[in-house]
C-alpha cells in the first residue's frame, strides 16, 4: 500500500490540525492527481476541523501540478499547473481532483497566489456575479479584509462599482483601501457604512448586528449576498423593508454553485484577471505546511488579514 503525507484532525495538536501517514488515492476516470505545491487556509474548514473526528482528512483549495492526467482524457495533461478545488482532503503531498474543479495556470501566476483563489476567489466571484450591472452602483463589503473580502472589493471595484469596505479593526483600512475600496469604515455595528449608501449590493459575512443594520442602507431592488456569519447572533430588523425596497436576500455556497457549473469555469476567469494583474491575492503569511497546527490557530484568533498559505516541500 503506497502512502503519503497529508493534513488531518488530531485533536491534541495546534488547532487540532498536524500531518499523518495516509493511504496515497486512487484516482476515478475523471479525477487528475495533483502533486501539491500550495494550500490555503479557509475559516471555514479549519473551524470544522475543531469539532471533526480524529484522521479526518480537511482541505478545500490547491495548487500544483498534474502527475497523472484523469482516465477518460478529460481536463489538464500531466505536467501541467494547475489550481482546483475539493471538497475535502485537499491539503495532501498529491490528490485527486475531478477535471471539472481544475483550471490551468499560465506561468505567470504563482502556485501561492493560484492557492488563495478557489473557495475565497469562487465566493467573492459568484456574489458579484448576482448583482445587476455594478457600473457605478454602490457596493458595500462586509468584513473587507479577510480573504473573500479582499478578493471582492477588488473584482467590484473592476466592475466599476463604488465600492465601501467594513472593517472591524482601523488596522486593516489600508488595506481594503490599497485594493480598490472608494471609502473604508472601521466598524463592529456596520452603522458608519451609511455614509457610502444606498447599497445595490452587499457581499454579507458577518451577520447579526452588522446585517440587521445594512439592511435599511439598500436602494430599491438591491441584493445582500450572505456568505458567513463571523460573528453571529440574532439580527434585528424592520420585515417591511424587504416589501417597501423589493430587497433580495439570498445565500451564497461555493459547493452549490459548483453543482450547477464545474469550479474549472470560475477559476479559469479568476487566474485571467490574476495573469492580467486586474486581481492581486492579499497573502499576509506564507510556511512550511509543517506549521499547519500554529498558522490555523492565528487564523482562528484573526491575527491577520487576507490569506495564509502554506507549502508543500
Amino acid at each position: 500500500m503506497s502512502m503519503i503525507q497529508a493534513v488531518v484532525v488530531d485533536p491534541s495538536a495546534p488547532a487540532h490540525l498536524t500531518l499523518a501517514s495516509v493511504e496515497a488515492p486512487s484516482p476515478g476516470r475523471s479525477e487528475a492527481l495533483v502533486r501539491v505545491h500550495a494550500f490555503s487556509l479557509n475559516r471555514g474548514e479549519v473551524r470544522s476541523s475543531q469539532s471533526a473526528a480524529a484522521g479526518t482528512r480537511p482541505g478545500w483549495d490547491v495548487a500544483g501540478i498534474v502527475e497523472q492526467a484523469a482516465a477518460d482524457a478529460s481536463g489538464p495533461a500531466a505536467g501541467a499547473r494547475v489550481v482546483g478545488l475539493l471538497r475535502t482532503g485537499a491539503w495532501g503531498e498529491v490528490v485527486a481532483v475531478p477535471t471539472t474543479n481544475l483550471a490551468p495556470l499560465p506561468d505567470d501566476v504563482g502556485f501561492s497566489e493560484a492557492a488563495t483563489l478557489p473557495v475565497a476567489g469562487l465566493t467573492a466571484l459568484y456574489a458579484i456575479d448576482r448583482a445587476d450591472g455594478l457600473m457605478e452602483r454602490n457596493v458595500l463589503i462586509t468584513g473587507a479584509s479577510g480573504g473573500v473580502g479582499h478578493l471582492g472589493v477588488q473584482l467590484a471595484a473592476h466592475g466599476g462599482a463604488r465600492v465601501t469596505g467594513l472593517v472591524r479593526q482601523e488596522q486593516h483600512a489600508a488595506a481594503v483601501r490599497d485594493a480598490g475600496a472608494h471609502t473604508v469604515v472601521a466598524d463592529e455595528t456596520g452603522a458608519a457604512a451609511r455614509e457610502g449608501g444606498p447599497f445595490h449590493l452587499v457581499l454579507e459575512s458577518v451577520g447579526g448586528q452588522v446585517l440587521g443594520n445594512v439592511l435599511p442602507m439598500m436602494a430599491p431592488g438591491g441584493v445582500i449576498v450572505c456568505f458567513g456569519v463571523s460573528a453571529g447572533g440574532p439580527a434585528t430588523f424592520d420585515s417591511g423593508l424587504v416589501l417597501r425596497t423589493r430587497l433580495r436576500m439570498t445565500g451564497l455556497s461555493v459547493f452549490n454553485e459548483i453543482n450547477r457549473e464545474g469550479a474549472s469555469v470560475g477559476l479559469g476567469r479568476l487566474v485571467r484577471l490574476v495573469a492580467a494583474d486586474a486581481l492581486k491575492p492579499q497573502i499576509a503569511l506564507e510556511a512550511p505546511w509543517q506549521e499547519v497546527g500554529s498558522v490555523a490557530q492565528k487564523l482562528l484568533d484573526r491575527a491577520y488579514p487576507g490569506k495564509a498559505v502554506l507549502l508543500v516541500d
